[in-house]
């Protein structure tokens, strides 16, 4: 029987940590634990990560949220789970896992997006899932395999995602969401997999490597007597498979509230930037790039636009700054100045400073697609100082938010903003000029888990769909809208002109300086 006890579970597997969540019915988040995941990148471009640790880590966060929570196993009606997005965990017999996941984060792919892009029928693929082709991506990453590698494939029964894999754990069930399973190798429109797209990715021959896709609003299976035993939770627990990290992060955040769509961005060491839409609503861009991702609601996507680099810019600035303050005689790490960002931020004047933060090493994918895209300032005089470096960083942010929605549409009329980067008002403010619209929080800790919590609460009955759970869940959290300075919005406008023109013009010069050797 539901009750005020009742609790519900969370899972959160990202590509280092695993977190367990604990949710109250109405969604109060009650306890949080948490594992380290290890994952291992290689001079090849691969990016790596055992199945079993992931599985076992995993048990280590629920062994750590029954530590915190009393009678959590009695107490809970349902566990979901989501997980980091794209890359390739393959299954084979006795779903035993055939070598170590390769993860989003893997480039070995990247002659294969190159050999797919070009096909002249590439874009009736996009125009079905939505979705521009990357290493990221198990597409890709199994075409790859399949000309290089192919006794990977001969040996794999299933192809899954992370989430996929431990709610194989946790059910015996192979499955996979409608959100992976269509931006991947379907169509947005219908959930399902599509028969072009398989063809044009050269996988027909490998189709049997597709799970069952099933919708976790609707759709639970019990957890099995070895789960129960590993995680000391009870078996036969209904265990919902929600979907991928990204969209319940934004569910969580605000991507849509009062039944009404929004936009949401995600400000972590990558940008994620969506729009939730209905389906009719979609503008696909010429360029073939970014993402359509299922909402866990009938006939509503999001449409995202990721940046490779958000915080790992000021990672980068402040490292040096680190760096050099320490080699003065006084000690000091990169994280000991973050408190300091909105401190330069103020000191510094509003000028003419542009910075394209393609700080990441493989590179932009949003909102186009370019290994050999690298960071820069642009406008730089003796006058400026590390303060007016500190805002060109932040705005440089702003501008590459802009530049993704700009791609989506027109800009949002209001923009949710998470992250643990959105703390800074230097931020918010250049988000919020840089779209010309009001900035809002969430007090919701931990959206991922929450989006996906969400679901099963759904799916228990607990609230009779999505929407009467956003009411509840996300709503009530969301902070007050900050306005943009007009002035701000006003300067931001005129120089993002000139940030687009930098950007396309100086495209060849990055192809130069990538062939030098």
């Amino acid at each position: 029987m539901l009750n005020n006890e009742t609790i519900i579970i969370g899972i959160d597997a990202g590509t280092s940590v695993i977190k367990a969540v604990a949710f109250e019915l109405s969604g109060r988040q009650i306890a949080f634990a948490s594992a380290r995941n290890q994952y291992t990148m290689g001079d090849d471009g691969s990016a790596t990560q055992p199945l079993g640790r992931t599985w076992s880590d995993c048990i280590s966060a629920l062994r750590g949220l029954a530590d915190k929570v009393s009678d959590l196993a009695a107490r809970t009606a349902v566990i979901a789970v989501t997980g980091q997005g794209d890359g390739t965990w393959l299954v084979g017999s006795g779903n035993i896992p055939v070598g170590d996941a390769w993860l989003w984060l893997d480039a070995r792919a990247a002659s294969t997006v190159n050999r797919l892009n070009s096909r002249p029928d590439n874009r009736a693929r996009f125009e079905a899932t939505g979705t521009g082709l990357n290493t990221c991506q198990q597409g890709p990453q199994l075409a790859h395999m399949d000309r290089y590698m192919p006794e990977l494939l001969d040996r794999a029964e299933t192809a899954l995602h992370c989430k996929d894999w431990l709610y194989l754990n946790l059910t015996g069930v192979r499955a996979t969401d409608p959100s992976e399973a269509s931006f991947t190798f379907g169509n947005f429109r219908t959930r399902r997999y599509d028969s072009v797209v398989i063809d044009t990715l050269s996988l027909n021959h490998r189709k049997s490597l597709l799970p069952e896709i099933i919708e976790g609003t609707e759709i639970t299976h019990p957890l099995s007597a070895d789960a129960a035993g590993a995680t000391g939770l009870l078996a036969g627990t209904p265990v919902c498979l929600g979907y991928v990290d990204m969209v319940m992060t934004a569910l969580g955040a605000g991507v849509r509230t009062a039944g009404q769509n929004a936009a949401c961005s995600t400000i972590g060491s990558t940008g994620v930037h969506m729009r939730a839409k209905a389906v009719s609503d979609v503008q696909l861009n010429a360029e073939g790039t970014g993402y359509v991702i299922t909402l866990p609601i009938p006939g509503i996507v999001t449409q995202v636009q990721t940046n490779m680099g958000a915080t790992i810019n000021i990672d980068w600035i402040l490292q040096i700054a680190a760096d050099l303050m320490s080699e003065a005689g006084k000690p000091v790490a990169a994280s000991d100045l973050i408190s300091r960002i909105d401190a330069w931020f103020a000191e510094s004047r509003p000028g003419s400073i542009l910075y394209h933060p393609y700080v990441s090493e493989a590179g932009e994918r949003g909102p186009f697609v370019n290994a050999h895209a690298r960071a820069g300032f642009t406008g730089l005089s003796i006058r400026h100082g590390f303060p007016d470096l500190i805002r060109a960083v932040v705005e440089g942010l702003g501008m590459a938010t802009r530049d993704c929605y700009a791609a989506m549409g027109n800009m949002p009329l209001e923009l949710r903003i998470t992250g643990g980067a959105a703390r800074s008002s230097a931020l918010r403010q250049s988000l919020s000029a840089a779209v010309d619209a009001p900035v809002r929080i969430s007090e919701r800790q931990e959206a991922g888990a929450a989006g996906v919590a969400m679901m099963a609460a759904v799916a228990i009955g607990a609230y009779a769909n999505m929407d009467d759970c956003i009411a509840e869940w996300v709503t009530p959290l969301l902070g007050e809208a900050e306005a943009p300075d007009a002035e701000q919005a006003r300067r931001c406008d005129r120089l993002f002109a000139a940030y687009v023109d930098v950007r396309q013009a100086i495209t060849p010069a990055w192809d130069m300086l990538a062939a030098q050797p």
